[in-house]
């Protein structure tokens, strides 16, 4: 397993170590002390699947309260996955870093709590899963406005599909005073 750590600390890139034969592939997607040794967890308490089209843009979502930490994989397709900074007194507050996640490269991404996540599907649908630290809490999400202007997420998507909550969703300016009462 290779770790890549991004500009924002706490978010990590992780490449599985793929075994491949004339049968396919076998590859470890979790593994709870190795992924601890990274820093990844402590534990996860539900697993999510979403499948989606061409041109979807989910997020910017986060937790407010009980802030989630995701480890995110493409089980089929490819997406542009972004993970954007959340936490008001880090020294990174408000950038971004992306990655593509595919069924290709099996890639993984590690969004830690106290950051928002979306992703853009590039191929022609995709399927997502994620483990998450947090259980859902639908009275608890906030987001942020997908092309926030002030955070420049380049997204390979020009007119994405949205969720009406997705396309109404403010800048990070907008709810920074919410997240410094929640401890963020």
């Amino acid at each position: 397993m290779n770790v890549i750590p991004t500009k924002i600390p706490g978010v990590l890139i992780i490449e599985p170590a793929v075994h491949r034969d004339g049968r396919g592939f076998f590859l470890e997607t979790w593994a709870e002390e190795r992924y601890a040794s990274h820093g990844i967890g402590p534990r996860f308490v539900q697993d999510n699947q979403s499948r989606s089209q061409r041109g979807t843009l989910r997020g910017l979502h986060a937790q407010l309260k009980q802030p989630q930490g995701k480890l995110v994989r493409a089980l089929r397709g490819e997406i542009y996955d972004v993970a954007v900074d959340g936490r008001t007194q880090s020294a990174t507050f408000g950038d971004w870093v992306a990655v593509t996640l595919s069924e290709e490269n099996f890639r993984q991404l590690w969004v830690p709590p106290g950051m928002f996540h979306g992703f853009a599907v590039v191929s022609e649908m995709a399927e997502v899963e994620y483990k998450c630290s947090a259980p859902y809490a639908r009275g608890d999400e906030i987001g942020v406005r997908w092309n926030d202007p002030a955070l420049g997420i380049v997204w390979p998507v020009h007119d994405p599909i949205l969720s009406p909550k997705d396309a109404a969703a403010p800048t990070l300016a907008e709810v920074k005073e919410r997240l410094a009462q929640a401890g963020w």
